[in-house]
């Protein structure tokens, strides 16, 4: 029987393959605070900031893909208590995807993501845009709810 070894991620030899900064891990959980839902499946980045998950992750900040959605369910049971307890990193397709059914349009999108300087991280700029949508949909009660089923599904 051939054991496989899992190797950490090494944030000094190693480049991340997205840029999950811690900044861009707190933007997304006040995106989950705000009501940004989703649908955990496979293709998504998450979040253990809790540290529910023993199994040390292969990139840095305990982020975990889910490319095997049933691991998950291992250890959290129902995609409800994943929902609950992880926080979703959407990718950067992901949140062009969610400014799209939050009728962000591109221009808006392109105004905003260059006037606030986010061009050294476009993925925080994104997420920043999100959330600032996100708060002025609570403040005009009409929250929108995002699903991944629809739109994302799985990949």
């Amino acid at each position: 029987m051939i054991v496989i070894k899992s190797t950490p991620f090494n944030p000094d030899t190693d480049l991340a393959p997205v840029p999950f900064s811690l900044e861009l891990c707190e933007i997304a959980e006040q995106l989950k605070q705000n009501g940004l839902s989703w649908h955990p499946h496979i293709g998504c980045f998450v979040w253990d900031k809790d540290k529910h998950i023993e199994v040390t992750s292969p990139f840095p900040n305990r982020i975990y893909f889910i490319l095997n959605l049933g691991h998950f369910l291992k250890i959290f049971q129902t995609t409800e208590k994943i929902k609950e307890n992880l926080i979703w990193l959407p990718t950067w397709h992901q949140a062009r995807q969610i400014c799209e059914q939050l009728h962000i349009s591109p221009d808006k999108l392109k105004k905003q993501l260059f006037s606030e300087n986010h061009s050294k991280d476009d993925l925080v700029g994104l997420y920043k845009i999100i959330l600032k949508e996100l708060k002025k949909n609570i403040s005009r009660r009409s929250v929108t709810n995002i699903s991944t089923s629809r739109k994302f599904g799985t990949t």
